[in-house]
Formats: C-alpha cells, sequence, structure tokens
C-alpha cells in the first residue's frame, strides 16, 4: 500500500498528496464551471425571449428551424454545466473525489463543445436575418474555425513549445 502523504508527481515540481491534488482539481474545474455557466445561461435567457419578439413570426422556415436547435442546444449545455454541482452534492463524503473530479472533467468538456455549438449557431442566426444567407454562411464558418482553433490550441502548445501534454488517467 503507498504512503498517502507521498507526492502524487514527483515530476511536476508539486509536492502535494492525492487527496490534494483532486481538492485543486476539483476547484480549478469549479472555476472554469463558473465562467462557463453564467455565458451559457445569458445566452440561453437571451435566446429564450427572442420567440416574445413581435418581429419573430417574420422569420424564415430556415431561421425558425436554426433557432428551435439553437435553444434545445442551448438549454441542454446549460444543465449540463449544472451536472457537476448536482454530481458533487450526491457524492459528498462519500469518498468519490477522484470519480466527481473525472467525470466533470468530462461534462466540462461536453459543455464546451456545446458552447461552440450553440456561438456558431447564434453567429448564423442573427447573420442570416440581418444581412442574408450567404454572409449568415461565411460568418459562422469563420466562427466555427476560429472555436476549433481555441480548441486545438493546447495540442498546438504542447507541440510548439513542447509543453508535456496531460498523463492518462489525469484530468
Amino acid at each position: 500500500m503507498s504512503d498517502p502523504d507521498a507526492d502524487v508527481d514527483p515530476t511536476d515540481g508539486r509536492h502535494e498528496t492525492l487527496n490534494e491534488r483532486l481538492d485543486r482539481n476539483w476547484n480549478e474545474i469549479l472555476q472554469e464551471l463558473r465562467v462557463t455557466q453564467t455565458g451559457t445561461q445569458i445566452l440561453t435567457g437571451f435566446l429564450l425571449t427572442i420567440a416574445f419578439q413581435p418581429t419573430f413570426k417574420g422569420l424564415t422556415a430556415f431561421q425558425h428551424g436554426v433557432y428551435l436547435i439553437l435553444v434545445s442546444a442551448a438549454v441542454l449545455t446549460t444543465a449540463l454545466g449544472l451536472a457537476p454541482v448536482n454530481l458533487h452534492r450526491a457524492l459528498f463524503r462519500q469518498h468519490a473525489r477522484a470519480a466527481i473530479v473525472g467525470t466533470a472533467h468530462l461534462i466540462l468538456r461536453i459543455v464546451l463543445a456545446g458552447v461552440g455549438l450553440v456561438l456558431t449557431g447564434t453567429v448564423l442566426l442573427i447573420f442570416d436575418v440581418t444581412v442574408g444567407r450567404a454572409a449568415a454562411w461565411i460568418a459562422a464558418g469563420v466562427t466555427l474555425v476560429l472555436l476549433v482553433l481555441i480548441a486545438a490550441l493546447p495540442t498546438l502548445m504542447t507541440r510548439l513549445h513542447q509543453v508535456p501534454g496531460p498523463q492518462p488517467g489525469k484530468p
């Protein structure tokens, strides 16, 4: 049996136990969730109000379809952003910190993908309504490319700057 006070990863320059590392990882996830939750909740609220605007009935069938997909994606993304908190509450004091951190990490990655989908779709809808379909596809495409580049940034940093990548089993 290993010493619980032994450094979890002696090569990373930190001297922390497994529990200390899990606590730090959980706190980092919480900070990321706070930012993400606020943004998704505001965007979802914005999308929900559009249907009650007088000009909503004047949208095309395409615009209505994009809108309904966006509302669904935004609500699902917002709900997923709340899932780690529920997970923590349900498993609080059950010695499941490693499972909570690992699952919350995965959920947060899915939430970030959902945010990207909602942002891209919102650009598509707004540009389609204001300047036309061709400009909408271009603006949405540029947004999607930018978001993919942002998502690829950790991999690019790892390759260009020889930053150590994530180790298997460590969120």
